[in-house]
């Protein structure tokens, strides 16, 4: 059985930064494509970013692409979301999540096999 742990949240100023953190309990973190979602208050959860087994393949949603950086070490079995420039409309409860179902569309929700607790993001203007 996998967990998944975020953390990382918080209270911050519009145009500021954090950096989530996502630790994997399993033995086989490398063999899992990792993805953040977020849902804020009243609105669907969505696709953040994503990131396959390797590290070097990464998507994003339009919306913090180029705000926002995925990465991954699987030393540690932790994915990361630096997110810069933060705006109001960023503010959610983050989750990541893991899938073994690495070749399919990671923007897809129903791919992921486990997900976390979220962590909360409050972004103020």
């Amino acid at each position: 059985q996998v967990q998944l742990v975020e953390s990382g949240g918080g209270l911050v100023q519009g145009g500021g930064s954090l950096r989530l953190s996502c630790a994997h309990s399993g033995h086989t973190f490398g063999a899992y494509a990792m993805g953040w979602f977020r849902q804020g208050l009243g609105k669907e959860r969505e696709f953040v970013a994503a990131v396959n087994w390797s590290g070097d393949s990464t998507h994003y949603s339009d919306s913090v692409k180029g705000r926002f950086t995925i990465s991954r070490d699987n030393a540690k079995n932790t994915v990361y979301l630096q997110m810069n420039s933060l705006k109001p409309e960023d503010t959610a409860v983050y989750f990541c999540a893991a899938t073994l179902d690495w070749w399919s569309d990671l923007r897809q929700m129903g791919i992921y096999d486990y997900w976390g607790q979220g962590t909360q993001v409050t972004v103020s203007s």
